[in-house]
């Protein structure tokens, strides 16, 4: 029988039952795993169930069991693939799990924000609205949707997605390939600056690459629309974070949206934190992917990858 050990159960959440890994072999379970203990877990395992923990020549060395990685993610950064693949572990991740789930928090983040939507919920449970003359009260303004320029700053299965949607609400989507490779006859391909000034809004669905780090500096945010708002649900080094802060207390542009951020859990000393206004920043703790549809279907596609390899 195969020992399977997963090793950041908790990064999954309770609300997931994974009680059936228990058909594919010994299953040892851990909610979280300092990496001071991460050698002594894997112990003598022939499967690793992964999440952020380094998977190197120092966590695997003594790891002489170990056939099969699975990383509860679609990104393998934390892998060390050249050193995996010579010592013949095979490693595998997965994709398209959360698509939906990324779309709609990508959304869900542009309505909050661009409709003052913490505002005018304040404004009715301070007790303003029972004093109020009228039957309404419009205090910030908010715009349509419709008739705008949706820019999206990497058009795969998740931007490709977003555009859809944008489009369906009467938006002009354009967007700009990272990499210089994609083609979307779809949708027009502009460059980086015309993506800028030309946007009213701005959602980024990226990789991080030597590329996107830090794509969006100060210099980036004087050429965008002061009424544009920019969505981050990629990776959080895309927005150079103290850039960010500036252009917002200058008005440069008129809010964002970080579902990501350069440093994760969020470090003390992040200048965001200074930003207190909800009409300008919103930011969540990287939840775009893990609504528990996309967490239950990631988990049944990790069984599959261990299922199909040990």
């Amino acid at each position: 029988m195969k020992k399977i050990v997963m090793l950041e159960r908790d990064n999954i959440g309770a609300d997931v039952d994974l009680s059936y890994f228990e058909q594919l072999g010994d299953l040892t379970v851990y909610g979280t795993t300092p990496y001071e203990q991460v050698v002594e877990r894997i112990g003598d395992a022939d499967v690793l169930v992964i999440n952020k923990i380094p998977m190197n020549e120092a966590t695997l060395k003594d790891a002489k069991n170990v056939k099969l990685i699975c990383v509860t993610a679609t990104g393998t950064d934390n892998v060390d693939m050249a050193y995996c693949e010579s010592r013949g572990i095979v490693v595998k991740n997965v994709r398209s799990y959360s698509t939906e789930s990324v779309v709609q928090h990508t959304f869900a983040m542009y309505f909050y924000i661009s409709e003052k939507l913490r505002f005018y919920d304040d404004y009715v449970k301070s007790g303003e609205y029972i004093n109020c003359p009228r039957f309404t009260y419009f205090g910030e303004q908010f715009h349509e949707l419709s008739g705008k320029t949706w820019g999206i700053v990497g058009l795969g299965e998740i931007g490709a997605r977003v555009a859809d949607i944008a489009k369906a609400f009467g938006c002009k989507v354009n967007y700009y390939s990272t990499s210089g490779k994609n083609n979307n006859d779809a949708y027009e391909r502009v460059d980086f600056d015309t993506l800028l000034k030309t946007s009213d809004i701005i959602s980024v669905h990226a990789p991080l690459t030597e590329q996107t780090k830090h794509l969006f500096t100060y210099d980036a945010f004087t050429k965008m629309k002061s009424s544009a708002y920019l969505i981050n649900v990629g990776r959080g080094p895309i927005v150079k974070e103290g850039d960010l802060c500036r252009a917002l207390n200058e008005n440069l542009i008129a809010g964002a949206g970080l579902d990501v951020l350069e440093k994760e859990p969020m470090s003390a000393d992040n200048p965001l934190l200074t930003i207190k206004d909800s009409r300008k920043l919103l930011i969540t703790p990287h939840i775009a992917w893990a609504t528990t549809e996309a967490r239950t279907r990631l988990m049944k596609n990790v069984y599959k990858n261990i299922e199909e390899n040990i």
